[in-house]
């Protein structure tokens, strides 16, 4: 059968708690991630979920201050958006703080937690959790000068400083200069000998460790990240934390989002089918060409949108083929989107 009607029942189940739902605007997010989480995919995002927290990709004080692209620009249907921030320097820290919010961002995240050599030798990412008063003064000194919160994404620990009492004074450090809120990727990060991607995979989870976090600090918000890919799994984590953040597995399968606000927070909103995604994206794509973008620059974001469903293959090939090619506009998109079936 092809595409089926707007208006039809898309064929997955919507799991509803039996109990009301009162969960925070941090139930769940999706994370910062490097060359992927531009305005164009958090757009995207956004129209598959209106809840969901949603984050730039990280960002250094360095481009913000001197560089001669627009690093912060964001589309006003994204909010709740967070800049996710990386750096050390205080002043630096705190004059993008400023900008931040003078651009119209929610919140500032500060990166802790990246462990690529580049980002190390700028003395910010995951090094930053063995200098945690260092942290602690950028999380002050941000907090005084703006009134949008400051949060920060860090490791369960690096290296060998990997034991509970390291993560527990770092935590305990940062949030007495301020900080509310943390999301702690539950793995350590080992700054030398293995690359970023190995970083994500090869250390193992702890989430126990996450759990207790939470236990010692019931007054802060903890969420948690790292190798969670289904709703399920999100619930289960969150009879424990505050929030969950989900990364490379939304990017690969993007509509897992359609069903985020009626899973996680209960809403009676009907869930988006495919058809209605696509209408939706073919309007800002044709915003964005008359502006002077290419297809590809949204297209390359939605490239998961239809895995699962026959004819997946031949959508995700037709848009890599032809989305950017000169004079492409949204019929490309939809010319993609009738190859698939159900």
């Amino acid at each position: 059968m092809n595409n089926i009607s707007m208006n039809k029942e898309i064929s997955t189940s919507v799991i509803k708690s039996e109990t009301p739902v009162n969960r925070g605007m941090h139930a769940l997010s999706v994370a910062p991630m490097l060359d992927w989480t531009d305005r164009h995919a958090r757009y995207f995002y956004r129209v598959l979920s209106k809840r969901t927290v949603l984050y730039t990709e990280m960002v250094t004080t360095g481009a913000i201050l001197f560089g001669k692209g627009d690093y912060l620009s964001f589309n006003e249907e994204e909010h709740p958006v967070v800049l996710q921030l990386g750096g050390s320097d205080v002043n630096a820290m705190v004059e993008c703080a400023k900008i931040a919010e003078q651009q119209g961002y929610d919140e500032i995240n500060i990166n802790v937690g990246c462990p690529s050599d580049r980002v190390q030798n700028g003395r910010f990412g995951a090094c930053l959790m063995s200098e945690p008063q260092l942290v602690a003064q950028c999380v002050s000194e941000m907090q005084s000068a703006t009134n949008i919160p400051v949060t920060v994404k860090s490791r369960i620990g690096i290296d060998d400083q990997d034991s509970y009492e390291f993560l527990h004074t770092f935590i305990d450090t940062v949030a007495r200069a301020g900080c509310q809120h943390f999301i702690i990727h539950a793995r350590k990060a080992w700054l030398s000998g293995l690359s970023p991607k190995q970083n994500r995979e090869v250390p193992p989870l702890d989430y126990e460790r996450v759990y207790q976090i939470k236990k010692d600090f019931n007054n802060l918000t903890i969420s948690i990240n790292g190798g969670i890919k289904t709703f399920e799994q999100s619930q289960a984590h969150l009879q424990h934390v505050d929030g969950v953040m989900i990364g490379r597995e939304v990017y690969q399968n993007p509509y897992l989002l359609a069903e985020a606000d009626q899973i996680l927070w209960g809403d009676n909103t009907p869930v988006l089918s495919r058809e209605e995604v696509i209408e939706t994206m073919s309007d800002y794509i044709d915003r964005y060409v008359s502006n002077g973008g290419r297809v590809w620059h949204v297209a390359r974001h939605m490239l998961g949108l239809c895995n699962g469903l026959a004819g997946a293959k031949q959508f995700r090939r037709f848009l890599s083929e032809n989305a950017n090619k000169a004079g492409a506009n949204s019929e490309l998109l939809k010319a993609a989107f009738a190859k698939v079936s159900y």
